[in-house]
């Protein structure tokens, strides 16, 4: 089956998200509110909000939330979720820890170094495909609801990392890995350029292969994709994989900036990597959404999250509000979607006559 017949079959399984018709208003909005959040956080912390050490700051604490987020974003994309991804970074930064710290030594050359860096991250990787495999296994081919998988999964991977380091903080590494997190590239931080060019692999797979078009046909409606002659299963375990080899690049960002790696990073970034995606338009039952949107959105939280820092605001509060953004954007989708079946009936109906 073709690409562009996947699409128009995908187009008849939901209607039209309202950015596909109205000139993508998501973005629009998305843009207005950042301006909007750097206006008034510029008035009301000026000399402090828009100065450079600032922007460099945010800079280096988003590309770890931006690859997480991305690695949300894709099983959202199939009508899924990944529960498992926090844990599944951790697990994966604690293997190429382990890696490093055991096989590098002060007095070893830079050539074993750079083997030994290279075969830590080919170990981390195939860690975090081992758990993205078996988490589509089970999803695709057991119909076990992604939910309950991935929250299992997320309880195993979590108890393995604990009991295989006694909750306890590996680090110490080499100039080579800690570059990653907090090195500049003409200015620009490396792990920014990291997590735009997942930012751009991700867009161009979503949007421009068979697999990224299965995989929106999955979340508008499986059966129809199933009955299409897609390989559903197929294309559900490559969504995990996918979603699990992103959580290792984000936990090689983590170890780096953090010069550590310990079971319980970032667990707090679970709830936001979903309202990222949200936020950013993916539609949370599936089927729509764009890398740009998620993008973003994540420029938008970054900036409302540096502004209620520099206030002096306190982080329960903020996480309150994330999770009422988090409501609020689900239910905006809800309604849309609704809204959109209902204006697009007379339609239909206009067509059979």
């Amino acid at each position: 089956m073709s690409p562009e017949n996947s699409l128009n079959l995908q187009r008849k399984a939901r209607p039209a998200p309202i950015h596909l018709i109205a000139g993508d208003p998501t973005i629009t909005l998305l843009i207005g509110f950042i301006a909007l959040a750097v206006v008034v956080f510029g008035i009301l912390s000026p000399g402090s909000f828009l100065s450079m050490d600032t922007v460099k700051s945010m800079a280096f604490q988003m590309p770890e939330l931006g690859i997480l987020s991305l690695a949300m974003m894709v099983p959202l994309m199939s009508g899924g979720l990944n529960l498992a991804i926090i844990a599944t970074a951790n697990l994966a930064g604690l293997v190429i820890a382990a890696v490093v710290t055991n096989l590098i030594q002060p007095s070893s050359p830079p050539l074993a170094v750079t083997g030994v860096i290279a075969l830590a991250i080919v170990a981390g990787s195939i860690t975090a495909l081992a758990i993205g495999l078996a988490t589509g296994i089970i999803v695709a081919f057991f119909r076990v609801h992604p939910i309950l998988v991935t929250l299992g999964m997320m309880t195993l991977v979590k108890g393995i990392a604990i009991v295989t380091t006694r909750g306890t903080v590996i680090g110490g590494f080499p100039p080579a890995i800690l570059f990653i997190g907090n090195g500049t590239v003409l200015g620009i931080p490396a792990s920014m350029i990291l997590f735009v060019l997942c930012a751009i692999a991700v867009a161009m797979i979503l949007s421009h292969t068979p697999f990224g078009v299965a995989v929106r046909m999955i979340g508008s409606n499986e059966r129809a994709t199933r009955y299409s002659g897609v390989d559903t299963e197929r294309v559900l375990v490559g969504v995990y994989a996918l979603s699990s080899l992103l959580c290792c690049v984000a936990a090689l960002v983590m170890m780096a900036r953090f010069n550590s790696a310990r079971a319980g990073y970032a667990e707090s970034y679970l709830l936001i990597t979903i309202l990222a995606s949200v936020l950013g338009g993916v539609d949370p039952f599936g089927g729509f959404g764009k890398v740009l949107g998620l993008l973003l959105s994540l420029l938008l939280l970054q900036a409302i999250s540096t502004g209620f820092n520099l206030l002096g605001f306190s982080p329960h509060l903020t996480e309150a509000i994330w999770g009422a953004t988090l409501i609020l954007a689900i239910l905006i989708a809800l309604i849309r979607d609704r809204w959109l079946a209902q204006s697009q009936k007379p339609r239909a109906v206009t067509t059979e006559s």
